[in-house]
């Protein structure tokens, strides 16, 4: 070809292909601009406030679908997080549990629950319920609810009076709340993530306060007088990017007082230490036990009489760091207390509310899990379950397993019509000084360790700061594996696959120096040497190569482990009885891998310290309490797993 054609080919080219990535990009931009707009072309949008039988109004925001040529089911969403954004020019991207029902046709309605932004009322924080209600002046989330609906179904145009309810975490305590005493439209709640109880989920585990959600107190303590449409409350600024030296530095919890001092004083040196304005830091000041206050506000012992108009479907991610025991305790109840209701389970391998994202790549920090897992839920499981409740004719034929759950290590979904499956059976694995994992029981002897208060085990081996913990669940524990101060356990490589399927239970044989300690308990898949890298997003220091996954993680504050409103000390030296539940998994150990647990007592700052010296209540507890000591567990002790057989 002559070098004049030649030019004139390749100048011919060039301009196609910025011609072609031109249109490319242009419609990419339509794409998006169509996507940001859709709820505004195909919703109206009407703001409205509902009276409570108390005389309470709540902000409501419904969004109802403009073709208005046939009725449709309402989906309602109750918050604590606002109706964002407000007013009714105002249109968000998306609205609706997942995208497939926002095209579907749905009128979604958002509400702030009482006393929180634009709803008037006062704010109780898990606001406990009340049975056998006698006048309109006693009232909780299940008459706000019940009140919200029945004016929905009378005020709304084009409803066909089916109402579902659904929510992620805090809304996901809504929801669950919503199938209490239900109002006869709802026929359908998905509690997703949900809290069951302060003091197992978010802000305690077992007793021990998990110092890692410091910073999200003041989101929920922090006083308002009037409707509000701005945040009125400002977390905690640490002004540092290391986590672990700041409440290492700041020692007992009763230092951290002076981030909830929100009112201005003339003379700051002059106000108590102990005095403080946020009502929920001060409401965990006053209930460092299980009492009665706690016990009220929990809502699995509530579970116990759900209609069975009401179907229910409760979501969860298996290495959810905030709430794994609320939907599988909410699920478990609903399932032993109400025979003939519809109500399922769906746990798949996410963080806090992974399921209704949109990413593509489906990874829990550092560990990678496959692609459009989330997607394949939206689609398949939670789109058919509100489609066939709301729309269709609703009976316990759905086409859903009772127990929808995805296999972490097998990497794929199973169906299950009990959980746990009805082909599971216990097993016992022995903690042999020795380090050796065994089925088999070992003459009696212990591991000791000497566990430092001024060098815990951190809980991430990552130098950073967090609003509430995610990650950790699935990072690799190589890092505490190698420490002094935690007692590493295993098998011998596995010959076949090992997969657990339900809860696991540590039953401890120990003893302390001290008259108080924390237990925590890990149950790790150590990957294979030779295995590589399948993360591109893994981080830069670490290799799939011997990866030690966390796959479930529990403590137990020792002063707790006979009773949770009746804590009691260690007599030092004297081997005592710990057991620690451990939340269900559904992971296999496949061949070649190795089944690991560690036990340590710091876990720092995921939980505070422990003062490792009996104190009755630790946000009183005073730099002299804190003491190093000696911790000994002894090779009787047990791990109890749930096997599939």
């Amino acid at each position: 070809m002559k070098k004049p054609l030649l030019m004139l080919v390749l100048l011919v080219l060039s301009l196609v292909t910025i011609a072609s990535c031109k249109d490319t990009s242009q419609n990419n931009t339509a794409d998006e601009l169509a996507k940001s707009s859709y709820v505004k072309d195909h919703f109206n949008k009407k703001e409205v406030t509902i009276e409570m039988r108390d005389g309470v109004k709540l902000h409501t925001t419904i969004y109802s679908p403009k073709d208005a040529t046939k009725p449709y089911p309402i989906l309602l969403k109750r918050t604590p997080y606002s109706c964002r954004p407000y007013g009714e020019n105002e249109f968000p991207s998306a609205i609706g549990p997942n995208e497939y029902m926002m095209k579907d046709g749905y009128i979604v309605v958002y509400q702030d629950v009482r006393g929180r932004w634009m709803s008037e009322g006062t704010y109780d924080n898990m606001r406990a319920y009340i049975p056998n209600k006698k006048t309109n002046q006693e009232i909780d989330e299940s008459t706000d609810t019940y009140d919200s609906i029945d004016w929905l179904v009378k005020n709304i145009d084009n409803n066909n009076g089916n109402v579902g309810t659904w929510g992620i975490s805090y809304p996901g305590f809504y929801a669950t709340y919503s199938a209490i005493d239900a109002h006869p439209a709802l026929k359908a709640a998905s509690p997703q993530a949900c809290i069951g109880d302060f003091f197992f989920d978010d802000f305690h585990h077992n007793g021990a306060y998990l110092l890692s959600y410091f910073r999200a107190t003041a989101v929920f303590g922090t006083p308002k007088d009037q409707p509000i449409d701005t945040a009125w409350y400002k977390t905690p600024d640490l002004k540092t990017e290391d986590q672990y030296q700041f409440f290492l530095d700041a020692g007992p919890l009763s230092n951290l007082n002076t981030y909830f001092q929100y009112e201005n004083v003339d003379q700051p040196g002059l106000r108590k230490k102990d005095l403080v304005d946020d009502f929920f830091w001060q409401e965990l000041i006053d209930h460092p036990n299980y009492d009665s206050v706690w016990q009220k506000k929990g809502i699995i012992q509530h579970l116990k009489n759900i209609k069975p108009s009401v179907a229910t479907m409760v979501v969860g991610g298996w290495f959810d760091a905030e709430d794994l025991y609320g939907p599988l305790e909410t699920y478990k109840t609903i399932e032993a207390h109400n025979p003939e209701n519809y109500n399922t389970m769906v746990f798949g391998p996410w963080s806090h509310g992974d399921w209704a994202r949109t990413k593509i790549k489906n990874a829990v920090g550092n560990y990678y899990f496959g692609d459009s897992i989330s997607n394949f839920y939206q689609k398949n499981i939670e789109t058919p379950f509100f489609e066939h409740f709301l729309k269709n004719d609703g009976d316990h034929n759905s086409g859903l397993p009772e127990a929808y759950v995805y296999d972490t290590g097998k990497k794929s979904w199973k169906k299950y019509e009990t959980w746990p499956p009805s082909n599971t059976s216990k097993k016992e694995f022995y903690l042999h000084a020795d380090q050796l994992l065994s089925s088999n029981q070992a003459p009696v002897s212990k591991n000791s360790f000497i566990s430092d208060i001024k060098r815990p085990v951190p809980y991430s081996e990552d130098i950073k700061t967090v609003f509430t913990p995610r990650k950790y669940m699935t990072d690799d524990q190589r890092f505490a594996a190698r420490r002094p101060d935690v007692l590493v356990y295993e098998t011998e490589v596995l010959a076949e696959d090992l997969t657990l399927a339900g809860d696991i239970l540590a039953k401890l044989q120990v003893s302390t120096t001290g008259t108080d300690a924390d237990w925590i308990v890990k149950v790790v898949d150590v990957h294979p040497a030779e295995l590589e890298n399948n993360n591109e997003d893994l981080q830069d220091h670490l290799k799939m190569s011997n990866y030690h996954l966390m796959v479930r993680s529990e403590v137990m504050r020792g002063k707790f482990r006979n009773s949770f409103s009746r804590p009691e000390p260690f007599v030092p030296s004297q081997k005592t009885p710990v057991n620690i539940k451990l939340q269900d998994v559904f992971h296999t150990f496949k061949k070649g891998h190795k089944l690991q647990v560690q036990v340590q007592s710091t876990w720092f700052p995921l939980i505070d310290l422990n003062p490792q010296t009996f104190v009755p209540n630790i946000f009183k507890a005073e730099e002299s309490d804190f003491k190093t000591q000696t911790h000994s567990v002894y090779s009787d002790s047990a791990i109890e797993f749930t096997i599939l057989n």
